[in-house]
């Protein structure tokens, strides 16, 4: 009698589980969406640290941009 027990509380544990990240997944879709598919865009070897400052031009226009250091 002890292992049907044990069987039947790891089957509602597992279920409850699965029934808990179904609807965490639900619930959040639409931002789940969007962070995924900002990762599968990102660029793994842009380091934003490598982001330095724009030099100093002689017309005194600033880009706005910034520049990226290459090493």
């Amino acid at each position: 009698m002890g292992k049907s027990t044990a069987t039947k509380q790891a089957v509602v544990v597992f279920g409850a589980l699965a029934f808990g990240w179904l609807a965490i997944e639900l619930a959040f879709k639409p931002f789940l969406d969007k962070f995924r598919a900002a990762i599968d865009k990102s660029d793994p070897t842009r380091d934003p640290d490598d982001v330095v400052p724009p030099a100093d031009s002689d017309d005194g226009a600033e880009s706005g941009s910034p520049q990226i250091a290459h090493q």
